[in-house]
């Protein structure tokens, strides 16, 4: 791949990618029946303003893009007691919330490092809830292996005209895995979308493969068009896992004592995915 340059929210792709299958649209899951079955995918509520997308993968832990954790201008961490999980929300209810305990990122992202590449590539954290989500109806999702070029892939998550319900977009396509391990993706995402989960099917139901973290352009069939970019799991989601196995202070902020001040942040936010 030739990467001509970077934006603040995705990179230009310089060559052609191959030919899409067909997309489905977006589907808002607004309902009850809609969404049933994909309770276990919140929104990420960051400060005042800010948003993204996670998704549980156990009763405690929240799967989601590392970048949501930092200011964007300043590259400084944001406050774990800031940061609320809200599964399933959809039209101003959540089936389940729960407060973050602490938190993880990946130990070679930057928040300062930009949508390069190999930042993408270590895109990734982990949310610790203070309490367990123990809810009937909201089962958290399994992680499975990466997809490959050409395989068909699903992705909910919540974005700047959805901050109230997600959208399923049940079928897009891998068109590429960089040497980077970041997958190039026909699936639409929009601001709030960081962090939001890939899905793949195995056995009749949807594990997650990857991690939405940004948005692109490249000229696909002859056009410049939008894709995503997804994080790789594997080894990644390993060292978050043993990070937060050894308390490992390099990369876990630590619980602090509330103040009593509530956090502003900037016009710029806390991630590349905001509210309007």
């Amino acid at each position: 791949m030739i990467w001509r340059h970077i934006w603040a929210f995705g990179v230009a792709l310089g060559c052609a990618l191959p030919a899409l299958a067909q997309d489905r649209p977006l589907e808002l899951l607004e309902t009850s029946f809609q969404a049933q079955g994909w309770e276990a995918v919140g929104r990420i509520d960051i400060g005042r303003t800010g948003f993204c997308t996670g998704t549980l993968i156990s009763e405690r832990l929240v799967l989601t893009a590392a970048h949501c954790l930092f200011e964007r201008e300043s590259g400084v961490r944001l406050p774990d007691e800031q940061i609320l999980f809200r599964a399933g929300f959809r039209n101003g209810r959540a089936a389940a919330e729960g407060q973050v305990y602490r938190s993880v990122v990946h130990p070679q992202y930057s928040s300062l490092g930009g949508v390069g590449m190999e930042n993408v590539s270590h895109d990734l954290a982990l949310l610790e809830l203070l309490h367990p989500i123990r809810n009937m109806g909201v089962v958290p999702f399994d992680v499975f292996s990466e997809p490959r070029g050409g395989d068909m892939v699903g992705v909910v998550s919540y974005g700047r005209d959805r901050l109230e319900a997600p959208a399923l977009q049940e079928s897009c396509q891998v068109l590429e895995r960089d040497r980077t391990g970041v997958l190039m993706m026909s699936c639409s995402v929009d601001f709030g979308s960081s962090g939001a989960p890939v899905f793949a099917m195995s056995h009749g139901r949807p594990h997650i493969v990857s991690v939405v973290s940004a948005k692109a352009t490249s000229h696909v069939q002859g056009q410049l068009s939008d894709v995503s970019l997804g994080v790789s799991l594997g080894t990644q989601l390993d060292t978050l896992r043993a990070a937060l196995d050894r308390r490992d202070q390099r990369f876990i902020q630590p619980p602090r004592h509330d103040t009593g001040e509530p956090r502003v942040m900037s016009s710029g936010g806390g991630a590349r995915f905001m509210r309007p």
